[in-house]
């Protein structure tokens, strides 16, 4: 009976490491801190902005820490300069963004 559970335990440890090799990594993401971020409206604002940015797969804001999380879709990058035009575009300035790109406190090259 010990025998089975051991067994048990192990088809699932094995189910779980092969459920989570098949997800693969985690997707890239993106950092950007914006001081002026104080209300859930302003971070809607530049959240739709960053929608549109090419390779954007999902936008997570932090009012209380004045950041936004960008996660890339699967074998995107989006590119750190439009990610920075966006929050520019809906009104505010970032002042930091932190990356796959690299690590910018003025507007990206690319």
């Amino acid at each position: 009976m010990h025998f089975a559970k051991v067994s048990l335990m192990g088809l699932m440890a094995l189910a779980l490491a092969s459920f989570a090799v098949a997800q693969g990594p985690a997707p890239a993401s993106t950092s950007i801190l914006v001081p002026k971020m104080h209300c859930k409206g302003c971070a809607q604002k530049m959240a739709t902005e960053l929608y549109k940015v090419p390779g954007v797969g999902q936008v997570f804001v932090s009012v209380e820490t004045k950041t936004m999380t960008v996660r890339a879709k699967d074998g995107q990058a989006p590119s750190p300069r439009g990610m920075w035009e966006a929050v520019e575009r809906a009104g505010y300035q970032p002042n930091r963004l932190q990356g796959p790109g690299g690590v910018f406190t003025s507007k990206p090259k690319s």
